[in-house]
């Protein structure tokens, strides 16, 4: 029997956290069919049902679909959002918080957005957000009627978009036709990279995922299967944090001894990951002692006296990162400021894995 801590350490693969809960409904259903035995028929069908979405990927839809849904060509696809998905708090914590976002950006413009499909669909609210973010004018029509005027406008915004976020095509996962059809997971995901490519002063909540269902047509039959779509990412300090501590004590312990090693050059030490770099001085210091040169004391604050002053030094940091060729991190500096571990390993880990081998 697999104890619990083999298997919460597979959770961050789906494909085996799904192997791992067929294993453990088999113990239950042995246990249940002895002890219970009315219960010994649900649990052998939660067994059939994961079985089948191994071996069949696309079955017969058990969903309720919509009479639109159902008008597909032969071999069509269609996606679409598990209505029981919608109700997922950090999805709606996800939504309101890009809500209040476009809203304080656009609060100029006295628009107010209220229902990020309904609101977004047409091109003329990202028109605006782009246009705010960026401090440029679009060459678009203000206002656009009919279907194609409005694709005609999604299109220029949407290139000039994936111009400055400067995205692959294959890491694109918004088009004209997704966000004109109202597809939540396609706005999501745009407004979540602007976000993070403009550095909104906005926290967005971890990991957030949405349930979607694909449809298809085969036969004259609608089947179905579905995915997990990740809005925002996990990465390796999520699952340290989740699922391995005795580890992550281990990457703090590398940390601590690696920045030690710089700032000891300054009569400088560091016991306190998340408290001791919040004011940013210290990371300025490092990024001097790593570079190989002297950072004017006039360019920072030697000691900050309020949250401003301290997220001016951590954002100069994050400067002399990219200066130094270095990505911008992706923690914003108010997170680190804020004193969050996670966001600070982060950002120590991207210096240790570039600067592990300078004296």
């Amino acid at each position: 029997m697999l104890g619990r801590g083999a298997i919460w350490g597979r959770v961050a693969s789906a494909s085996v956290s799904l192997l791992v809960l067929l294993l453990i409904s088999t113990e239950l259903e042995m246990l249940a069919g002895k002890l219970f035995p009315r219960f010994h028929k649900s649990l052998s069908e939660l067994q059939e049902e994961g079985m089948n979405a191994i071996n069949l990927p696309l079955s017969p839809t058990p969903y309720e679909v919509h009479p639109e849904d159902t008008l597909l060509e032969e071999n069509e696809v269609r996606t679409m959002v598990d209505p029981n998905s919608k109700n997922d708090r950090k999805l709606q914590e996800l939504m309101k918080v890009l809500i209040d976002w476009i809203n304080d950006v656009l609060v100029g413009e006295r628009i107010i957005v209220k229902d990020l499909a309904e609101d977004l669909y047409d091109g003329q609210v990202l028109q605006k957000l782009f246009e705010n973010l960026e401090g440029e004018k679009l060459n678009v029509a203000e206002v656009t009627q009919s279907e194609i005027a409005q694709k005609q406008k999604l299109q220029t915004v949407l290139e000039r978009v994936n111009e400055a976020l400067k995205v692959s095509t294959r890491s694109i996962k918004w088009n004209v036709d997704s966000i004109h059809a109202k597809s939540i997971v396609a706005i999501l995901h745009l407004l979540v990279a602007l976000s993070q490519h403009f550095r909104a002063p906005i926290r967005l909540p971890d990991h957030v995922s949405i349930q979607v269902v694909i449809v298809q047509k085969r036969e004259g039959i609608l089947q179905s299967r579905q995915i997990q779509e990740e809005i925002t990412e996990r990465d390796a300090f999520d699952t340290l944090f989740d699922h391995a501590p005795d580890k992550l004590n281990v990457v703090k312990r590398t940390l601590i001894t690696f920045v030690n090693k710089h700032l000891n050059k300054l009569n400088l030490e560091v016991a306190e990951l998340d408290t001791q770099f919040a004011d940013g001085v210290y990371l300025v210091l490092l990024m001097g002692l790593l570079g190989g040169y002297f950072v004017p004391l006039y360019n920072f604050f030697l000691t900050p006296e309020n949250f401003e002053q301290k997220v001016h030094n951590v954002s100069f940091s994050f400067e002399l990162m990219q200066d130094g060729g270095q990505e911008r991190p992706k923690p914003r500096p108010e997170d680190i400021v804020n004193c969050d571990l996670k966001s600070t390993l982060r950002v120590l880990y991207n210096l240790f894995t570039r600067y592990r081998n300078v004296e």
